[in-house]
């Protein structure tokens, strides 16, 4: 059973003709102007990986992958988690250059996904990718192409408006970049999430920076795999949801991790066994490219830009009878 949240009084801006055009128009308008933004070629994608390839993304280790076999090849496929390692790979098979990248279009299905307003066991989302030189390993260069994105977003939004009058979103190009460290001496007597809120309740716009090691708690401030972002040197850009009353993850993003980041991490972690996997290997030896990349949340962004309560009332997908039921009630339409 998922946990839903109805805001009092909520009505969807838009009827379902209406938003399936601004879906379309999401969609069509950010994908060019991020590539603009960001130097991005568009690539195609593959929806599933093999197993000992070691490229699906492990997410927090703890969901299961949808996998099958493929008799005429003999071997096992997973559907993708992510394609934060697959990307990088690309990047040195099709020789792109430094400051140079590409974005896909990544599908996956995560049944283990906890279902509530923004979740769903259907994940869509722009896979992007770029090579980066050794002097871009910085926080100075990690926060400028947060705030590339974050402008992309806002320009987005504000052309939807023009088409879709109805639509009264207000987005910051503010952006708030803080360390989830400094987060929680903020709000020390908070939860992560608590502290996401409290700090986005107030600045609106953010980018909340080195997620996957351990704070001074004890605790890390969100779980990461250990073999895409370097924890130092990754971040979430976020928004606030003035119609769910809380921080909005829109993008994980962060400089990946080079040869001497992956070998602390997989000690940290306790993922060693990961050292003999074809990726981690290359990664290991120094034969993949340094990267900075991401993933940007498509359903999520047209929550956001359109005002939606729901996921559902932007995406195709399975949900419980009680959010059936409780949707209908409360006359949101999902799609």
């Amino acid at each position: 059973m998922s946990k839903l949240f109805i805001p009092e009084g909520y009505r969807s801006p838009l009827d379902l003709y209406r938003t399936q055009k601004a879906i379309s128009f999401v969609k069509a308008t950010f994908q060019a102007r991020l590539a603009a933004a960001l130097n991005l070629k568009r690539v195609s994608a593959p929806l599933f990986v093999t197993e000992e390839s070691g490229l699906n993304d492990n997410l927090s280790g703890k969901e299961r992958p949808v996998s099958f076999d493929i008799p005429d090849v003999g071997k096992n496929a997973q559907v993708v988690h992510s394609l934060a390692k697959w990307k990088r790979q690309a990047l040195g098979e099709y020789n792109f250059y430094v400051g140079n990248g590409l974005y896909t279009d990544m599908n996956a299905i995560r049944r283990d996904e906890e279902l509530d307003n923004i979740h769903s066991i259907y994940v869509d989302q722009w896979d992007w990718e770029k090579v980066i030189s050794r002097e871009d390993r910085t926080k100075e260069y990690l926060v400028g192409i947060a705030e590339r994105i974050v402008n992309v977003i806002c320009d987005t939004s504000e052309l939807l408006k023009i088409d879709f009058p109805e639509i009264t979103t207000e987005l910051s190009r503010d952006m708030v970049a803080i360390t989830s460290e400094e987060l929680l001496r903020l709000y020390p007597d908070m939860t992560a999430k608590e502290r996401e809120d409290a700090f986005l309740r107030e600045h609106k716009t953010a980018l909340i920076m080195q997620i996957g090691g351990k704070l001074s708690n004890g605790e890390p401030h969100d779980s990461r795999a250990p073999d895409y972002d370097d924890w130092e040197l990754n971040g979430d850009i976020m928004f606030y949801n003035e119609v769910l009353g809380h921080a909005f993850e829109i993008s994980s993003m962060g400089i990946r991790v080079d040869s001497e980041s992956l070998d602390r991490q997989l000690k940290l972690s306790g993922c060693e066994e990961r050292r003999e996997l074809p990726f981690h290997k290359k990664l290991l030896e120094g034969k993949l490219p340094l990267t900075v990349g991401g993933g940007i949340g498509q359903s999520r962004l047209c929550m956001l830009m359109m005002g939606s309560a729901h996921i559902g009332e932007v995406q195709a997908s399975i949900w419980d009878d009680d959010t059936l039921e409780r949707c209908k009630a409360a006359e949101i339409k999902l799609l």
